[in-house]
């Protein structure tokens, strides 16, 4: 599993036939302070039948996945209230726990009452309270509701943990039988349902803007051509019919425009397409391979990948201006730009000089300095939470492609649970809500 740059470089061959870093430019290679403790006690349960999932077991994992927050193992808790009058606070400030978060289930009319409180430990005073409802199948949506709520009142951030993830499966039967499937989750894997299957290779997944319409590149009719497809009826639309590469496609913020790459005049190069008019403007013209576009917030201003100073980096440009920017100087490889939310910070697949590794990393675009995030290898497909404070990657582990999940803060790193196969490509919703 390569990603797309280095893979792009084999297809346009198939299909087609340096300012020097500032001093304020540094590399961070470790991690930060601690997150903080807190203790997501087991929910009371009022009914009679085992529930199919552990809301505080699942909410405790939503604020670890973060990286603000520690949670307490329920092991090593004292005791295990389920309302607020049940709080024994001296308990908890013996644990460390700055923060304890109760809950109550109780069955109602067929439905699932869920009654719940966060607590500072420190002050004893509630920090939030709260109740959410829903059948015993939406025990997972309202955990996480719980997760949003909870992380925004702490931390003043909108929480992700609502948002889904798009990915690709690869599962190969034998030497010529290989079946692709594009899967639609949660954010950390759970509950995958299957959007789109297909004999030929399905790349380079992406939500559109209302969460409601994704873009794919598909091999179906042996050639890379780009499709839109309509999450709720599985619709689908062919957008591109260019000869030669058809690939990367990007959503402009307001989901009128996709950028993509063609290679339809021999070169790779970035277009935007208006998806209205099916205008076609291009944007870079280079005789570089120019891929991997990712717009800014504002609508106009698109990040890519280009080899044209000599080794894969990161620049900008601003659609019909026909200037390019060099973005990133550390590391003699960057490529698949991603923004966080604020656009402080730029992740990318980074390599460092005289290594061989790909990582995860993050640029802080005002200062320059970047962050390692990950300790693995071979890393592609970095995509961020629409809060910026999670990215996921595709990776190998013992020997499979694997989904891991780390905080942007570094205190973080663990792997996702998907179907089995190769597994690649991954890509976050935008809020769904």
């Amino acid at each position: 599993m390569i990603n797309f740059f280095r893979g792009l470089l084999v297809v346009v061959c198939c299909f087609a036939g340096m300012a020097m870093a500032e001093e304020k430019n540094i590399l961070v290679t470790s991690g930060s302070d601690r997150a903080t403790p807190i203790a997501v006690v087991p929910f009371g349960w009022q009914g009679g039948a085992v529930l199919p999932d552990d809301m505080a077991e699942i909410i405790g994992n939503d604020l670890r996945n973060s990286g603000y927050y520690a949670p307490i193992p329920k092991q090593n808790m004292i005791s295990l209230p389920a309302q607020a009058s049940e709080v024994i606070f001296r308990d908890w400030k013996a644990l460390g726990a700055q923060y304890v978060m109760v809950g109550n289930i109780v069955p109602a009319g067929g439905r699932l009452q869920v009654q719940y409180a966060l607590f500072n430990v420190a002050t004893e005073q509630p920090v939030l309270t709260g109740s959410v409802s829903g059948t015993a199948e939406q025990l997972r949506d309202m955990a996480h509701y719980i997760s949003d709520q909870s992380f925004e009142k702490l931390t003043g951030i909108k929480g992700a943990f609502s948002t889904r993830l798009l990915y690709v499966t690869a599962e190969r039967a034998s030497a010529t039988n290989t079946r692709y499937t594009l899967q639609r989750s949660d954010y950390d894997g759970a509950r995958a349902v299957t959007l789109l299957q297909s004999r030929e290779p399905i790349l380079s997944p992406r939500f559109a803007p209302d969460g409601k319409r994704i873009a794919y590149v598909s091999f179906e009719q042996k050639r890379p051509r780009i499709f839109m497809q309509n999450i709720d009826t599985g619709r689908r639309e062919q957008i591109t019919n260019f000869e030669g590469l058809n690939g990367a496609p990007a959503w402009s913020p307001d989901g009128s425009k996709l950028a993509f790459v063609l290679s339809k005049d021999g070169n790779a190069e970035i277009y935007v397409m208006d998806l209205a008019s099916r205008q076609l403007t291009r944007v870079t013209n280079s005789p570089a391979i120019d891929t991997e576009p990712f717009w800014g917030k504002d609508g106009s201003t698109i990040y890519f990948t280009s080899d044209r100073g000599g080794k894969p980096q990161i620049y900008k440009t601003t659609v019909g201006s026909g200037n390019a920017e060099r973005v990133t100087f550390i590391g003699n490889y960057n490529a698949s730009p991603k923004l966080s939310a604020d656009e402080k910070t730029l992740v990318m697949i980074h390599r460092q000089d005289g290594f061989t590794n790909f990582r995860v990393a993050a640029q802080d675009l005002q200062r320059g300095s970047v962050k390692i995030l990950t300790d693995t290898n071979l890393d592609e497909s970095a995509t961020v939470a629409p809060n910026g404070t999670m990215v996921i990657y595709a990776t190998r582990q013992q020997g499979r492609g694997v989904l891991m999940l780390v905080s942007i803060n570094g205190r973080v790193r663990l792997p996702l649970p998907t179907a089995q196969g190769e597994v690649r490509e991954p890509s976050w919703s935008p809020y769904l809500n």
